[in-house]
């Protein structure tokens, strides 16, 4: 019963979310073709790709929820470019539903087996919960070391 809870309130949230990312694409898209941009976007190839996204960009955007960092950006311009609600509805409460699914059984899996190992093996919970908080300190540090310009790139100060 949580998984379907769980399932069902993330199902809620990814339509919002990625209904609302589509809507605020339509807008931009909107405003750009009354932009002084209108030129460049009223070409004969923009208006054969646009043509080809409303098309055949519903199963892209159906398959875009099973990837990570993607599917902001295909509903994002399935709303630019126009495509009908009619093909990315569908897309819409396809994907999200897969999303909602895996997700929604993948977490409450995971706090399942949390919850036992705390249960019956409490060291090795804590542990386990240690060594994960440890690996996400270490990449977030590694990765601000790598982002963070060497001394040796620095302007030296004119004062």
């Amino acid at each position: 019963m949580e998984i379907v809870l769980t399932a069902g309130a993330l199902y809620v949230i990814v339509l919002l979310r990625a209904g609302g990312t589509f809507a605020v694409g339509w807008l931009a898209g909107a405003g750009t073709r009354r932009s002084r941009f209108s030129g460049r976007i009223s070409s004969a190839r923009f208006r054969r790709d646009e043509r080809a996204i409303q098309r055949w960009g519903a199963p892209v955007v159906a398959v875009s929820f099973l990837t990570v960092g993607f599917q902001t950006a295909a509903n994002f311009l399935a709303g630019s470019m126009r495509m009908p609600l009619s093909r990315y509805l569908p897309a819409l409460f396809v994907g999200g539903g897969a999303w909602a699914l895996i997700y929604g059984a993948a977490g409450v899996g995971a706090l399942h087996v949390l919850g036992r190992l705390f249960a019956e093996r409490t060291a090795l919970g804590v542990s386990a919960v240690a060594a994960l908080l440890l690996v996400v300190c270490g990449v977030a540090v590694y990765r601000r070391r790598r982002a963070a310009p060497s001394s040796g790139d620095t302007a030296p100060d004119a004062s």
